[in-house]
């Protein structure tokens, strides 16, 4: 018997460092790691040991014969992956540094972000440093895991799983909370810098690109992003409104956000009432007359932006019919990966094997929005059509052809990433949206020279791209750089003490929400969920969270 990886695998590559035989790719040191959709087990290598089963924060990993039914074309999938790309199966080897010293003096590094790749840095920098580590974690909200909480769509527990793994970073006695504190407004870099060795950047990127198209901001326009902080209750977009009167709504852009907001939209809302997702969220789904959500992608579908696993989740959907233009299955360059082959692969199964379901979903390939029509409010989309090309460099790209067509819609709703916003005092790359970084080391763009002291994580740091396990490494490439300056002196010292901080902080946010406050909030909201049969019902009002942390009344100063 072999061990299969399936669909929620997060690439957090635990499952890597654990396997004694090396039968796990890809791993961090290969080239393709960070395209990876997934990681995938080679079942001519697999000894069947289960180390693999025993790491995975995300529950991803099955025995072959214990696949479940929607799942169980993994097998093939994960057998494919090395017929396409012949590897030599190596042990991961990993250097640990030496344990840390008693005597030695504690280094204190803060965090700026209380997502994935905030919590990956923390475990990094608990487990592997090599002297006494004292963690400070900060966060604008009062609730931590980030992306984990407020991205994840609600109808993927497997993957919010992962937070097990922070929950354990969060009750180390060296780790310490200060959520309800935006840094930029309470506190400065300089701030953090006079009582801290270093300070960590991994506050992510909240903002959602724009289209840059006429009628945008008509009324009925959004962003997928405040939609999805919409139905996962994020407290910034929990009083919006979307209209949901209409048979269709149209997503421009087909990456893993699309997907999962067009699943949100069709899903029976039954289904949806056994999740996390927000109570208000699931009201106005229940009166939805929504029936076909239409996905538009700018180039062929052997480079569409979504992963496979996302994919092949709607094939195991009731009542929702994936439909695809023939002449899109047919009319595309080859993909010359095993990713894009895959994909191809799996769509014109879907494609081919609808149930004739009440619900569609509708991918659209080779077009791009040209305007948002409607006078008051948005009527409808105008698209127009491409066709791939090969430029100079032999890249596939997509070539306006002049030709377009109007889709009658009430929401649209633009998914073509995220993009990071600069704090005040720090260097940014308004172009990528990122912090100027070479391995993690933040940079002053003026002089090409590191900035001591100064580090980003995650998305600020490489923009957004990879799924949550991708963090886990590059958090890891951050955390070695920091500590390796820490080891040949290259870092400030504090010029004020832990108590000092602790002071200053009362003084500019007594409002601050620190472990056990969290864990008020979150206690409260597992017991609300197990009362009504779900795994928590989620507080979205700010007032409301203060007030069962217990500092209703504590003034923002």
């Amino acid at each position: 018997m072999t061990y299969v990886i399936a669909q929620n695998c997060c690439n957090d590559t635990s499952c890597v460092q654990a396997c004694p035989v090396g039968c796990i790719h890809p791993t961090p040191d290969e080239a393709g790691f960070a395209t990876a959709e997934m990681l995938y087990i080679d079942p001519a290598a697999c000894i069947d040991c289960a180390a693999c089963v025993d790491v995975c924060p995300v529950n991803a990993v099955y025995a072959e014969d214990e696949l479940p039914e929607p799942f169980t074309r993994y097998a093939e999938i994960n057998a494919a992956y090395f017929r396409a790309n012949p590897t030599r199966h190596l042990p991961l080897r990993i250097a640990d540094r030496p344990r840390a010293k008693d005597d030695q003096e504690t280094l204190r590094v803060a965090i700026v972000g209380a997502g994935p790749s905030g919590f990956y840095a923390a475990e990094e920098l608990l487990r592997t440093a090599t002297v006494p580590v004292e963690v400070s974690m900060f966060d604008r909200l009062p609730t931590p895991f980030g992306l984990v909480r407020a991205g994840v769509a609600p109808d993927h527990p497997h993957t919010k799983a992962v937070a097990g793994l922070f929950r354990w970073v969060a009750a180390h006695p060296n780790f310490h909370t200060f959520y309800n504190v935006e840094v930029g407004s309470y506190l400065s870099h300089d701030d953090l810098l006079a009582h801290h060795h270093a300070v960590v950047y991994a506050f992510g990127a909240a903002q959602s690109r724009r289209l840059g198209v006429p009628g945008e901001d008509l009324p009925g326009s959004h962003s997928a992003t405040d939609f999805v902080g919409w139905y996962n209750g994020h407290p910034d977009f929990a009083n919006r409104v979307f209209d949901l009167s209409g048979t269709r709504a149209v997503i421009v852009g087909n990456g893993n956000v699309a997907l999962d907001v067009a699943r949100i939209l069709l899903r029976d809302v039954d289904d949806l009432a056994t999740t996390d997702i927000a109570e208000h969220a699931l009201s106005a789904l229940a009166e939805s007359n929504i029936s076909d959500v239409v996905l538009l992608g700018r180039r062929d579908l052997a480079h569409a932006a979504y992963t496979t696993p996302e994919l092949l989740a709607f094939g195991a959907l009731d009542g929702i019919d994936v439909v695809v233009d023939p002449r899109d299955l047919h009319g595309h360059l080859a993909a010359e990966d095993f990713a894009g082959r895959l994909k191809t692969e799996v769509l014109e199964d879907l494609a081919h094997n609808n149930r004739g379901g009440g619900k569609r979903l509708v991918l659209r390939f080779q077009v791009s929005p040209v305007e948002i029509v409607g006078s008051d409010r948005v009527e409808a989309v105008r698209i127009g059509s491409n066709r791939m090309v090969t430029d100079a460099s032999g890249a596939a790209v997509a070539e306006a052809t002049g030709a377009t067509e109007t889709l009658a819609t009430g929401l649209a709703l633009r998914s073509i990433g995220y993009l990071g916003k600069g704090l005040p005092g720090l260097p940014f790359d308004e172009r990528s949206g990122t912090l100027p970084n070479v391995g993690g080391r933040v940079i002053d763009p003026m002089t090409g020279q590191t900035v001591p002291g100064m580090y980003a994580a995650g998305w600020i740091k490489r923009g957004p791209s990879g799924v949550i396990g991708t963090n886990r490494t590059d958090s890891a490439e951050t955390v070695s750089a920091l500590l390796d300056d820490h080891e040949a002196g290259n870092l400030p010292c504090p010029t004020a003490t832990a108590g000092d901080f602790v002071t200053l902080l009362e003084q500019r946010q007594p409002a601050r929400v620190n472990r056990e406050h969290w864990q008020r909030i979150d206690e409260h909201e597992l017991a609300l969920g197990l009362s009504s049969g779900r795994p928590r019902i989620k507080l979205t009002d700010h007032n409301d969270m203060m007030r069962l942390a217990g500092l209703a009344g504590t003034s923002n100063r």
